[in-house]
């Protein structure tokens, strides 16, 4: 059987994402309820991705292409190209997830040196003839050729500048005609082609390039970066061609149901007059809004209101709509759910709900730990602020100070040598990704709020202000000016993607709203504040608390202080899942630690114990004060030794020198041979962990006692502690039998002198391959699991993290080995099977036993999911990521 490579937009609908993209499944979508959509055809993701594997395009395609367009040259009674009337179609690329400004558009298709003749006599126009042939030049020329853009920008510039005027529409029909030829030249030159006269083989040349599209490098690294598979393909949409360029009564917009950046009410959008629709995304022309529109055209923004309505409701979201009207006739070109800002996401999900669109846990699923975690990002102190030197469109909220540079290359290269960096541009364009993703912040002087830069900075979460017009920027000197004041480049300058003020110092900043919430509450963190940043905070605490409701996963803190663990309580933790006692040992007391290991007799070791036993006793009374009523998960001494003992090689430099001037010391001979003979070569896996606490007697022994007696103070003050004692680094069940044993006889010494119960749960930390696949032996002698996943990562993958991300990840993930780092994601296939197997064969012989995550995976979105997935019982992070854990739970549950 045929397999159908070819779809008419009147055959589809949204639910074939898959194979028609989602522009082609929403063209189809529109046609089926009734909206103006300009006839045309979807050629499929799976023609796409067998063009990609055999470099050719599937037999059949060719044949099916010809009878969808001449059913499409039946439907509109015009043939591609004819000389007298011709069709002309747009190509565009259209995958399964949206991917703004990545993969390429050719518009008017069908023009050659005759038919733009037939479109000058039936349009009666011929500047926007002349105007829609060069465009297609200059589209098919950069898009199908290779040829680079900036070579036909400049001769465009050009011809403005020698009519003397400063925006594309206000060319001559001299000066367009001209520019044809100058265009058709500049692809002789740097293809050694003429630009194609057939229709036919602009078309099929251009669906080519689509397909191929999906493989530039700027689409690769954005699918990285988004998460998006490679192997899922691009479709190509072609549909009839209808014009914004044919005079004052025509224009093309991009509008969306909600504001995409701050999630208030209302139309919202961008509109140019007599323009095509990449004049509006590329942002080289500041735009109009839709109030304009609505004063230009009243019947027809009535009737686009209408459509944007209906839409929303249909698809139950935020909707981005591109349109065009011509001479007075309204057309919708694409929709699709509207990327946007963190804050308009939380507000828009609840506004949504509270209108009976949707339910609280669909509300849930609209939002997601990353976008919470932008909320939560520092923001200006304006107090002692100075006065802004410009300000631009407010498109993308958020605090970004860095160094301007004004070009994406300068971006990656400094930003990859530890400089914050902002990228300032006349506008943006696909090409500039890197260097977007790169930057902290961007800033243009053209564009609006839906150009591509505003579009791909909302999809990404970076700061953005666009459309600042007093600033001129001059990329090729990389200077900017604003008035008589310059900014070169490396100066630093503050953006305001909330305002949309620009400033050339740097401006401190403060702690953000929604942290504000988090640590005070919602009456102190919304007095004096406006009534969207008053309608954010509600949100956020509605979601937060609905997450709470739903979530099966727990959610406490790695926290080593009294300090961390208040925080981690404000913030929403139900407990510690990780106290690591080496922190304790940091600066003044870690001599002496440095004094048990070295401790020459058991007497010297008693010694240095004793002194570290009331320093210890008081942390975990402190901590338990914080904790009370929640249970305390304390991990005892993991250090890699070498942290705890003098540097090897100081001490060799000192005795060197000592010999040289003959004054060596005893003590210090003795040191360095006692340092010499636990030298390690790998102290990561060394002796650390349980090993430690194995072959020094006592070590252990005094952190259970502190444990146990501070513990027995805060019952005896009428407090109700919860603890839980866990032994790092396991590898053998005896390992862990044996030091269970010595915690318990000291628990019980404990209990019995303060005549008081003391139920300690001991467990494990699992973190190394042989402890999870020997789970079933293990769980017999522990109450709980804590994956270690930091260390598991480490000793599955044979990484050191510290030494192989600097070196090698980046290459990796550009090779593809990673999408993302597996100690940023958790590895599913590799680490997470070893999870799965601990947790299999630990509940196989102890089904009392209970799982947790103290990794910082734990705070992962990603790895939230599946932790939920296997089943654990609690994630524990680092405090500031306990909220976007406490969300992402709850929509693991609902998800």
């Amino acid at each position: 059987m045929t397999t159908q490579f070819v779809y008419s937009f009147s055959e589809g609908s949204k639910e074939l994402k898959d194979l028609l993209g989602g522009k082609g499944a929403n063209l189809a979508e529109m046609m089926r309820i009734g909206i103006p959509v300009p006839p045309g055809f979807t050629i499929t993701t799976e023609a796409c991705k067998e063009f990609l594997a055999l470099g050719v395009a599937p037999l059949e395609l060719e044949i099916q292409i010809t009878k969808a367009l001449r059913e499409l040259e039946d439907e509109m009674q015009k043939r591609l190209g004819d000389k007298k009337d011709p069709l002309l179609v747009s190509v565009r690329s259209g995958a399964k997830f949206s991917m703004p400004g990545m993969m390429e558009t050719i518009l008017n298709v069908g023009l050659n040196d005759e038919s733009v003749q037939g479109l000058i006599k039936q349009t009666k126009n011929p500047r926007f003839a002349w105007d829609a042939y060069r465009r297609l030049i200059q589209m098919y020329g950069k898009t199908v050729l290779g040829i680079e853009g900036q070579k036909f920008a400049n001769e465009l510039d050009k011809a403005k500048k020698d009519q003397g005027v400063v925006d594309d529409h206000q060319l001559s029909v001299e000066s367009l005609s001209k520019l044809v030829e100058t265009f058709k030249n500049i692809v002789f030159q740097e293809s050694g082609k003429n630009f194609p006269q057939d229709p036919r083989e602009q078309m099929d040349q251009s669906m080519r390039a689509v397909f191929n599209s999906w493989n530039t490098d700027r689409a690769k690294l954005y699918r990285r970066r988004e998460r998006i598979a490679d192997d899922l393909g691009t479709a190509v949409n072609i549909g009839t061609m209808v014009f914004g360029n044919m005079g004052e009564d025509s224009g093309t917009g991009v509008c969306f149901t909600r504001d995409p950046a701050t999630g208030e009410l209302g139309a919202y959008g961008d509109y140019l007059q007599n323009a095509q629709g990449e004049d509006v995304v590329s942002g080289i022309r500041n735009t109009l809004s839709l109030e304009d529109l609505g004063r230009l055209h009243p019947d027809v923004f009535s009737e686009l209101r209408g459509i944007m309505y209906n839409l929303e409701t249909h698809y139950r979201d935020l909707c981005d709509i591109e349109f065009t009207i011509e001479r007075g006739k309204l057309w919708i070109l694409q929709t699709r759910v509207g990327k946007r800002t963190a804050s308009a996401a939380f507000r828009i999900a609840m506004q949504l709900v509270d209108e009976h669109i949707i339910t609280m846990d669909e509300a849930l699923v609209r939002v997601n730990g990353g976008q919470l975690a932008q909320l939560m990002f520092p923001q200006f102190d304006m107090r002692n602020a100075p006065k802004a030197i410009t300000k631009g469109m407010a498109a993308s909220p958020g605090a970004a100070v860095g160094k301007a540079v004004f070009d994406s290359e300068t971006a990656t290269t400094w930003a990859e040598n530890g400089e914050r960096v902002i990228l300032l541009r006349r506008e943006t364009n696909p090409d500039d990704l890197g260097g977007m993703i790169a930057a902290v912040g961007i800033l243009t002087s053209r564009g609006g709020k839906t150009s591509h830069a505003a579009v791909v900075a909302r999809g990404m979460g970076k700061v953005a202000v666009c459309g600042a017009e007093e600033l001129e920027v001059n990329e090729n000197e990389k200077f900017a000016k604003v008035g008589s004041l310059r900014i070169n480049e490396g100066d630093y300058i503050s953006i305001d993607g909330s305002t949309g003020e620009v400033f050339n110092v740097e401006i401190p900043v403060e702690p953000s709203t929604i942290v504000r919430y988090l640590t005070d509450g919602i009456a102190d963190a919304s007095e004096g504040k406006e009534d969207g940043t008053r309608e954010l905070i509600r949100s956020v605490d509605r979601l937060l608390r609905h997450a709470d409701r739903r979530r099966k996963l727990r959610v406490r803190a790695n926290a080593d202080t009294d300090l961390d663990a208040a925080v981690a309580r404000k913030f929403g933790a139900e407990g510690i899942g990780l106290c690591r006692t080496e922190h304790m040992f940091l600066g003044e007391r870690r001599v002496l630690i440095e004094r048990v290991i070295l401790a020459k007799n058991n007497e010297h070791r008693e010694e240095a114990l004793a002194a570290l036993l009331p320093l210890q006793r008081e942390d975990f009374f402190n901590i338990f004060k914080e904790m009370d009523g929640h249970t305390t998960t304390i991990r005892l001494l993991d250090p890699p030794l070498h942290e705890f003992l003098p540097n090897l090689a100081d001490l060799k430099v000192k005795s060197a020198l000592a010999r040289e001037r003959n004054q060596v010391i005893e003590a210090d001979e003795r040191l360095l041979y006692e340092v010499e003979k636990m030298y390690e070569s790998n102290p990561m896996l060394g002796l650390r962990g349980v090993r430690l606490g194995l072959v020094s007697p006592g070590l252990y022994e005094l952190q259970v006692r502190a444990i146990a007696e501070a513990m027995a103070d805060r019952i005896a003050s009428g407090a109700n502690p919860k603890v839980e004692i866990m032994i790092p680094l396991v590898g053998s069940h005896m390992e862990l039998k044996i030091t269970r044993l010595a915690a318990e006889e000291v628990i019980q010494e404990v209990a019995r002198e303060r005549k008081i119960e003391l139920p300690i749960e001991i467990g494990t930390m699992i973190e190394l391959p042989r402890a999870a696949l020997t789970a079933n032996r293990i769980g017999l002698v522990a109450d709980f699991f804590s994956f270690g996943t930091n260390d598991l990562t480490q000793t599955t993958w044979g990484f050191s993290r510290d030494d192989v991300e600097a070196e090698f990840f980046a290459k990796y993930l550009e090779l593809g080995v990673f999408t993302i780092s597996p100690f940023e994601t958790i590895d599913q296939s590799g680490v997470g099977e070893l999870l799965i197997i601990a947790t299999e064969r630990g509940k196989s012989v102890n089904p009392n036993l209970h799982f947790g995550v103290c990794g910082e995976h734990g705070g992962d979105p990603e790895s939230i999911h599946f932790f939920h997935k296997v089943g654990l019982d609690y994630v524990s992070c680092s405090p500031f990521r306990v909220p976007i854990a406490r969300l992402e739970a709850g929509r693991a549950a609902v998800s």
